[in-house]
């Protein structure tokens, strides 16, 4: 098994971090998918990554039909939407593998095209995006975790893939366990990424407060509960990759990213997830539910919601 033809769906933070390994990998046909007036801005102006500017292969899914891997690294909120789009691209022996880094987004892509196709994984890479484009240290960057959910666990296509990654400067280890290596990112997410949001400071944060520190603390009791139930036994995971990238304390992780740049996040793969697994398992969450609400209203507030004039009439406080 040989991976000649990469698809890319989702050209945001985890998309550029594989176009900027892949491009240059020799024998290999890189593309990202999209249509419409995305798929015209990235052929005109690109993908600047780095301060470089790449300039993929743009592909309707029809196109990208039968590539070798379908790589998703899409927004959350878009999965679902483009379900038609995984299916369209996705041929009888098209690997698709998930970069999206929630706990069910395989679950999501196996009810589309097949659990057999799905090959699962994750990403640990801390990157940013401003006007100049997407930003990431390559040599602090954990990469890409990935393996068979079961025997056999050296696959062929693990190894496939591992061929295409080797000397593209992308960083990746295949695992054993990768259930609970996908959870220890969850929980990453979920405790480093949500309160950090909510108070708007850099991640010294939880270095630097107690008060922090104990909602870090509970939002992390509620996840490790609704693991253990589930069956995930996050002490299987090597503590050596239990641990995000190498950051600065002034380093805003994904969610702030995004209520500072005024983009709704993904809170709903987060705390939403949570609060809907905590409730088919008995298990009560309540910080992540304040969580969920407090980001959905902050996300209401960057829409404008509650941009109110001088001279509205007065409503009573409840």
């Amino acid at each position: 098994m040989k991976i000649c033809s990469v698809a890319i769906l989702g050209a945001g933070a985890v998309g550029c971090y594989l176009l900027w390994g892949l491009t240059d990998k020799p024998g290999v046909t890189v593309s990202v998918v999209a249509e419409g007036t995305r798929a015209d801005r990235l052929r005109r102006a690109g993908c600047t990554i780095n301060g470089k500017t790449y300039r993929p292969q743009v592909l309707n899914p029809a196109q990208a039909h039968g590539a070798d891997l379908l790589i998703v690294a899409l927004k959350y909120g878009a999965l679902r939407g483009a379900l038609d789009d995984i299916r369209a691209i996705a041929g009888e022996n098209t690997t698709v593998m998930s970069l999206m880094n929630g706990v069910d987004s395989e679950e999501i892509i196996g009810a589309a095209v097949g659990d057999s196709h799905v090959l699962p994984a994750l990403i640990k890479v801390a990157s940013h995006r401003t006007e100049d484009g997407v930003f990431f240290d390559p040599d602090t960057t954990i990469g890409i975790i990935y393996g068979e959910p079961q025997p056999p666990f050296d696959s062929p296509r693990v190894q496939a893939v591992a061929d295409l990654f080797d000397g593209t400067g992308l960083h990746y280890q295949t695992t054993v366990h990768i259930r609970e290596e996908i959870w220890s990112k969850f929980r990453l997410n979920v405790c480093n990424n949500l309160p950090q949001a909510i108070l708007g400071a850099g991640v010294g944060c939880y270095r630097d407060s107690v008060h922090m520190q104990v909602i870090s603390d509970g939002l992390r009791r509620e996840l490790e509960a609704i693991a253990a139930a589930k069956g995930i036994d996050l002490s299987l995971v090597d503590s050596a990759v239990s641990y995000g990238s190498l950051v600065k304390p002034s380093a805003r992780y994904s969610t702030l990213q995004d209520l500072d740049a005024h983009r709704h996040t993904e809170i709903d793969m987060f705390s939403g997830a949570l609060i809907r697994m905590g409730q088919e398992l008995g298990i009560p969450t309540p910080y992540n539910e304040y969580t969920y609400h407090m980001i959905k209203a902050m996300e209401e507030k960057n829409d404008g919601l509650f941009d109110y004039a001088e001279g509205e009439a007065a409503t009573r406080a409840r």
